[in-house]
């Protein structure tokens, strides 16, 4: 069983705003009966562009039920661009939490309001997510669709997916292109990430501000390591990007201190100072 909080037992139970509205000045509707869920709201809007009333009417579970009842509240009282921030997130807040596998419900709340907004506005609410290629077909979900919501909410498994736009929650034949997606996503998403950090600028460090950075460094991050091995290190010269130091102790006569000095020292020291540091060992 899932586990729901008393807010949602409560808007279950005893569903605010439910109901048809005479005249409304805004409808939206979203879901189909076929794929298990629909919501009708309804939008009474007076001078000002506030919403007075509310109203909705939806098929769907429990949880379907107490998102569309509490989006009501949230919004009544508001204006239209205050009711337009409102997010499937904030509603899944307000009941003080939904099942991850019924998030879902609360994304069919914001995509009735998007829809009664547009209404409202008399514009046609095209969405690039209801375009593309249908991939579950159980439920009619398009690529574009699952694309967004692996987006929106940082998404990595199916599980997730099912739990957001239901794709993938029927036969699970579409569970191969639903993964492909997610994986070409954040392929793509890694990819930007490291063009972004490679044309980043790099800043040039006065030989003050380097001297400082290789000194912290080496008493923060290498020399620890050194002493606990019964070695040692010591700066002895910065010149552009050459970094000269001595190994002490055990270190001075260790006959991989070659591996260490370029895997531990210029390895810590590009990580942390710059990229284009050189670290020699000077005999002394």
């Amino acid at each position: 069983m899932w586990d729901y909080s008393e807010k949602v037992k409560d808007h279950f139970l005893n569903p605010r705003n439910v109901g048809d509205m005479e005249n409304p000045d805004a409808v939206g509707e979203v879901g189909s009966l076929a794929c298990g869920d629909a919501l009708k709201l309804m939008l009474k809007i007076d001078a000002g562009d506030v919403i007075s009333d509310v109203k909705f009417k939806t098929f769907g579970c429990g949880s379907a039920i107490a998102s569309a009842s509490a989006l009501t509240e949230m919004i009544k009282g508001k204006t239209i661009a205050e009711a337009e921030k409102v997010a499937d997130s904030d509603i899944a807040e307000y009941l003080d939490g939904l099942p991850e596998q019924k998030m879902h419900c609360s994304v069919m709340g914001r995509e009735a309001l998007e829809a009664a907004i547009a209404n409202y506005r008399g514009i046609k609410l095209e969405k690039a997510v209801d375009e593309g290629t249908i991939v579950c077909k159980c439920f009619g979900v398009t690529d574009n669709k699952i694309a967004h919501e692996v987006r929106e909410h940082k998404l990595t498994t199916i599980e997730q997916v099912t739990n957001y736009c239901k794709a993938g929650g029927g036969c699970q034949s579409c569970h191969p292109q639903i993964q492909a997606i997610i994986d070409e996503i954040w392929h793509k998403e890694k990819e930007k990430e490291i063009i972004k950090k490679a044309q980043k600028p790099v800043k040039k460090l006065t030989n003050i501000q380097k001297m400082k950075l290789v000194q912290e460094t080496i008493e923060r991050d290498i020399r620890p390591a050194l002493l606990a091995d019964g070695g040692d290190i010591e700066l002895i010269d910065i010149d552009g990007d050459r970094v000269m130091v001595s190994f002490r102790g055990s270190c001075s006569s260790c006959p991989s201190s070659g591996v260490t000095l370029k895997s531990t020292v210029e390895a810590k020291l590009r990580e942390f100072v710059t990229d284009t540091l050189i670290v020699e060992e000077v005999l002394s």
